[in-house]
């Protein structure tokens, strides 16, 4: 369902809403991975330049990234679409896909060709004038196919002749674009542990970045950097400190509210056994942020594994709950700025992180890293050093922070979906206003004792929605120079998807 907001210039798109349920999935049946064409495409698709790459947040003409840019802003500088005529849209077309599940792809378009993924793993060349289909990619997924939260897949990313593409098998795979036939593929990580991709690649100069699904099965996360040539691994950086991960022992979270931790309890059993390390979890969700002035990856990193039972894990669980920048040349850390420390409530961090400018707390412009996270604040950082600048008013109801998960199930708001879940901002510079779409579903949380069960859905207990209480969603703006909302406005349903500012 498209949301239009007249009064503004933000559009919110919703997908279909999947509720924080993990599952391990089959592969689909079929025979070798297969690209069907049906009909030429036009030789005016170019290859794609780094420079296009580079300049894409002003190309009025393309749609060259998942999020528009390396600065993921989501925003689209053209004046076609404005506040006098955006209610006169109508469909132009509607293109059928062979793949009955929901969508959560975000298309790129090069040339007038669209480029869009489905659930389980498709691609489809399409005319993005007409919806004509050129070629059609359908992956033939490997005997052992773990994943949460539902079969989707976010995109693919371009660079040169080729497009990119994560899989739910764990892969990597290189699409020649102008014909869908595969170039290369190469093994990410195991499925048969619980890894699994769903996230659209983000490409920069001849690297291709990916993060790893699978915080529900007690994975050790990751960012990995591959040639766009050969897919040769280039460098690994791991979401999970081998040493360190029990980080300072905080006691509050990014906003100051206390964690109801019991710190000498958790000291106590760091120091009987700290091989925990490698089930930890630590997946990223979606794709990350490129400063190419700096040469500095932005992501946010997600839940420690198990969930909800934290008495399996003790200590800050680095660098889960995070907004985390590294080199992009050796993958070597740069900085962290964790929001929840030792999270038992699944309130992970997963929309993609926006670079932008925001104002200091000097009062001067500062190059800042913006977060959307599921405690239903917006989160900006200075991007120099990862230092906390401000964080928004609540977006969404917040009560009983942070009532520890009990067998019986304890209530606490928000509910485990956010908040803003893996939902993408977007950023209008000239208005100054981050974009969110919210999810208010009130849920109490239970824990149980659990052991890691090798590569099986692991989450120490469980969310559950309350039937008894109404949920809902929001569109809010947010001024990132002042943390103040803006305007917010309340839909019936709870919202996941992305928005897009024009």
């Amino acid at each position: 369902m498209d949301i239009v907001f007249p009064l503004t210039r933000v559009v919110a798109v919703s997908a279909v809403l999947l509720l924080a349920s993990s599952s391990a999935g089959d592969a689909q049946e079929g025979q070798e991975s297969t690209t069907t064409t049906s009909a030429p495409m036009s030789s005016s698709l170019v290859p794609v330049t780094q420079e296009m790459l580079s300049k894409a947040g002003g190309d009025p003409q393309n749609w060259l990234h998942a999020n528009g840019s390396y600065d993921q802003r989501r925003y689209h500088p053209a004046a076609q679409i404005n506040t006098r005529n955006v209610q006169a849209l109508r469909p132009a077309f509607v293109f059928q896909t062979a793949v009955l599940e929901s969508m959560e792809t975000a298309p790129i378009v090069i040339n007038g060709v669209m480029f869009l993924t489905t659930s389980y793993d498709h691609v489809y060349a399409i005319d993005a004038a007409s919806g004509r289909e050129f070629w059609h990619y359908k992956h033939k997924l490997g005997p052992t196919t773990t994943y949460c939260c539902g079969p989707n897949n976010r995109g693919v990313a371009a660079w040169d002749d080729k497009l990119y593409l994560g899989t739910l098998d764990a892969k990597l795979v290189a699409l020649e674009a102008k014909t869908g036939k595969v170039l290369w593929e190469t093994q990410i990580a195991d499925p048969e542990k619980g890894y699994s991709e769903t996230m659209a690649p983000a490409v920069a100069d001849g690297k291709v970045l990916v993060g790893t699904n699978g915080g529900e099965y007690g994975i050790r996360g990751f960012v990995k950097a591959f040639d766009a040539n050969s897919g040769t691994l280039l460098w690994t950086f791991s979401t999970i400190p081998e040493t360190g991960h029990e980080g300072v022992w905080a006691t509050h979270d990014a906003t100051g509210r206390d964690l109801h931790r019991d710190i000498a309890a958790e000291r106590a059993a760091l120091a009987g056994d700290a091989s925990f390390y490698q089930t930890l979890g630590g997946g990223v969700w979606m794709t990350p942020a490129v400063d190419l002035s700096t040469r500095t990856v932005y992501f946010v990193v997600g839940n420690p594994s198990p969930d909800l039972f934290g008495a399996e894990r003790p200590g800050d669980n680095l660098y889960t709950n995070s907004m985390v920048a590294v080199d992009l040349d050796t993958g070597a850390y740069r900085w962290h700025s964790q929001y929840i420390a030792h999270d038992v409530w699944d309130l992970d961090a997963a929309s993609p992180v926006i670079l932008a400018s925001a104002r200091g707390q000097d009062g001067r412009m500062t190059p800042a890293a913006i977060h959307g996270g599921k405690t239903g604040h917006v989160y900006v950082h200075d991007r120099r050093d990862g230092r906390l600048i401000r964080f928004s008013e609540a977006m969404v109801p917040q009560e009983n922070m942070w009532v520890l998960p009990t067998p019986e199930g304890a209530r606490m708001l928000p509910g485990a979906n956010g908040g803003v879940e893996w939902s993408p901002m977007a950023f209008d510079p000239t208005l100054r206003l981050a974009f969110a779409v919210n999810l208010h579903q009130p849920m109490t949380y239970h824990v149980e004792a659990a052991k890691y069960p090798d590569g099986k859905l692991w989450l120490g207990g469980a969310f559950k929605v309350i039937p008894s209480e109404p949920q809902s969603g929001n569109v809010t703006a947010v001024n990132v120079d002042t943390g103040k909302i803006a305007w917010q406005h309340k839909t019936e349903q709870p919202m996941i998807g992305g928005a897009l500012a024009t």
